[in-house]
């Protein structure tokens, strides 16, 4: 059938615990080992969702051939690139499963259980929206630094389990009902700070998000298709950071050490026009500010500002530190 201009397979009837998210572009073979690590999946009931980007005829040919005739997948062709949060918007609407697990298509899950045992962490936390995974790099199993998106300090407990206030998007699992509550992502943002942004929705409307490193993505860390940080992708990382900011009521007076620090960063990086660009551009995005509700300070100060430190520390490293010719400890 066709939904919105797309061709699409539906998803089951009926209940079932999980539909699994694969967005792809090209890398043919590690999309199709991530889908096969989906379909591998056991304990739970689950769907798996493809929603391709514009890959070549012959990588859509390829992943095509994989989910073919297979009751328990779905493929649909965008033709083009939605974007991170335009796509896994689209995928979630495909199906009907009671938990969102997403995966990157450079990606596997480490286990056959993994996506089940997420689906009954957050059956027995009632207050739980979503769950991040530990990420790993694929080759030596060490943690992929890359795609840590938690205070530093928290780095030490990768195997443990810490509430939080965001998930890395490699490798997660949302409740749709959160989903559905906090409007799921912000198409806007099309790449960068997706998942921040949204568990920052969840979390105003009392949900908490928590990482648990004993569910473990193992990430192939493909340069293949991704943004370079020299171009593109860190305009993204300003523009929607900022953009993310003034969403809760952040005046310019309030963003300037954010931005000074993205301006010291890009100008030693030779970036300091994609930072220019990119503040102006969160400046005319289209948005309401609100207020943030009091719970929802207190939960991002005891689960994220709590382990970043004061002041003075985050001047020393999100500012001085990025000074040319300059070396400050850590």
């Amino acid at each position: 059938m066709c939904h919105d201009g797309y061709v699409v397979t539906d998803a089951p009837e009926g209940r079932y615990d999980a539909d699994i998210l694969i967005l792809s572009l090209d890398r043919a073979e590690e999309t199709v080992a991530a889908i096969a690590s989906a379909l591998a999946q056991t304990g739970a009931s689950r769907h798996v969702i493809v929603v391709d980007q514009g890959s070549s005829p012959a990588a859509l040919a390829r992943i095509t051939a994989v989910v073919a005739g297979r009751a328990d997948a779905t493929l649909v062709s965008a033709g083009r690139n939605l974007g991170v949060a335009g796509g896994r918007n689209l995928a979630a609407s495909l199906g009907h499963g009671r938990v969102l697990v997403a995966l990157d298509n450079d990606a596997e899950f480490e286990d056959a259980t993994t996506v089940a045992r997420a689906v009954a962490a957050l059956d027995v936390a009632p207050a739980l929206a979503a769950i991040g995974f530990r990420i790993v790099v694929d080759a030596t199993g060490a943690d992929d630094l890359s795609s840590w998106g938690y205070p530093l300090a928290l780095l030490p407990r990768a195997a443990m389990r810490f509430e939080t206030t965001t998930f890395v998007g490699a490798g997660h699992a949302i409740r749709r009902a959160a989903w559905d509550a906090a409007g799921g992502y912000d198409h806007a943002l099309f790449f960068c700070w997706e998942e921040l942004d949204f568990c920052l929705r969840a979390v105003a409307l009392g949900w908490r998000v928590v990482y648990r490193g004993d569910l473990v993505v193992r990430h192939k860390v493909s340069p293949e298709h991704r943004v370079a940080w020299s171009g593109e992708r860190w305009f993204y990382f300003v523009r929607n950071r900022i953009y993310i900011a003034r969403k809760w009521d952040a005046g310019w007076g309030g963003l300037l050490p954010r931005i000074m620090a993205y301006a010291l960063k890009g100008a030693r990086n030779r970036m300091l026009w994609q930072t220019l660009r990119a503040v102006v551009a969160a400046g005319r995005m289209q948005m309401t500010p609100r207020p943030m509700p009091a719970p929802m300070r207190v939960y991002l100060a005891d689960h994220d500002a709590a382990h970043r430190g004061g002041w003075r520390v985050r001047l020393r490293r999100e500012v001085l530190a990025h000074l040319p010719g300059v070396s400050w400890p850590t």
